[in-house]
């Protein structure tokens, strides 16, 4: 063997070795990296772990428990009480419902009353048209709401169109209030509701009121006058959004000035 052959044979073992401990060291540079980052999650999935729980990762001691067992009574006693408002108001709406059920029937009992009683009314020539009760009742910002309960059944027994009309009068001079709907059924009673705002400066001394119905009419006159003080007036109409539908009880009309209430008198 020569020596150039023999350097040649040295050239190359060195350059394996040399490549053997790269080799050898991006192995534990990898193997590094790799134990790092499985550390990694393992570390984050214990924290993760801990934030579900809610508690420290050390045993629980006796002050954890106590607290965890007070906020146990907690929620029992919560539940308890919306169980028990539960059971309060599916009780009370049966209740209303039982109500509900009661007034509708009730409200058809009344209803085959009337009809009956109307019925054997046309049959003996019907009622004549008559005003069964007048009331003008005060509101804030000036305003005033007139309410007529009329009676009429004809001798048809149909239902029949009522014109009612209202004007309001002073010494000389008169201003008719405009009335909404121009025209109502009547079949037995016609309620007569609606408002109106009253002329600047005008201060009314008479009430007019006109009926007209299947061929027959109707004119009353009532003086306005005043009367006590109202002092349980809402502040604005926004209160009082609608008008009173109640059957009028008090035979005698009523006439109101915003401060004031008055009696009109035929």
């Amino acid at each position: 063997m020569t020596r150039r052959n023999v350097l040649r044979q040295k050239s190359e073992l060195s350059g394996l070795l040399i490549a053997f401990a790269i080799s050898l060291l991006l192995v534990a540079l990898l193997a590094l990296l790799f134990g790092q980052r499985i550390g990694y999650q393992r570390a984050l999935g214990k924290s993760a772990l801990q934030a579900r729980v809610g508690v420290p990762s050390e045993a629980l001691t006796a002050s954890n428990v106590k607290a965890l067992n007070s906020k146990i009574q907690t929620l029992q006693t919560a539940v308890a009480n919306a169980q028990q408002e539960r059971d309060i108001s599916l009780s009370n709406l049966d209740g209303l419902r039982e109500d509900l059920d009661s007034l509708r029937l009730t409200n058809l009992q009344v209803q085959q009353q009337d009809e009956f009683l109307i019925k054997e009314l046309a049959k003996r020539g019907g009622a004549e048209l008559q005003l069964i009760g007048i009331q003008i009742a005060p509101l804030p910002e000036n305003a005033f709401e007139y309410r007529f309960d009329v009676g009429m059944v004809d001798r048809s027994g149909q239902t029949k169109k009522l014109t009612p009309k209202l004007t309001l009068l002073d010494d000389v001079n008169m201003v008719e209030v405009p009335i909404e709907p121009a025209s109502y059924d009547i079949n037995g009673v016609a309620r007569v509701r609606g408002r109106f705002i009253m002329p600047k400066d005008f201060k009314p001394k008479q009430i007019k009121v006109e009926l007209a119905a299947a061929g027959q009419n109707i004119e009353q006159v009532y003086d306005w006058q005043e009367g006590e003080r109202l002092d349980n007036l809402p502040y604005s109409l926004a209160e009082t959004p609608n008008t009173d539908d109640r059957p009028i009880q008090d035979s005698s009309p009523v006439a109101s000035g915003v401060s004031a209430a008055s009696t009109a008198t035929p």
